[in-house]
């Protein structure tokens, strides 16, 4: 129950091109390896260019003050009866 056999992986190539059709293929391929492309690029962009180098020191701001929180104090909702949509006879 590991790995795909051969056999599997041909029915998914069939099951795709059934779905999207020989011509989409293709420019999906395409569209999914600039996403790949622009992914290890922006992940590249997040670690230091050379492990020799320290990273910059990030400049942090002072923890802003939190206001102190008022309580809310809950009504409760008013009863309310049931209106009946029977006609009394009497």
């Amino acid at each position: 129950m590991g790995a795909l056999s051969p056999t599997h992986w041909l029915i998914i190539v069939a099951v795709l091109v059934l779905l999207f059709g020989a011509k989409r293929l293709p420019d999906a391929a395409r569209s999914l390896g600039r996403s790949a492309r622009i992914l290890k690029s922006e992940v590249k962009e997040l670690h230091p260019e050379s492990k020799d180098e320290p990273a910059p020191p990030a400049a942090q701001a002072p923890p802003a003050a939190i206001p102190p929180v008022t309580p809310v104090v809950a009504t409760p909702a008013p009863v309310v009866e049931p209106v009946s949509t029977e006609k009394k006879v009497g």
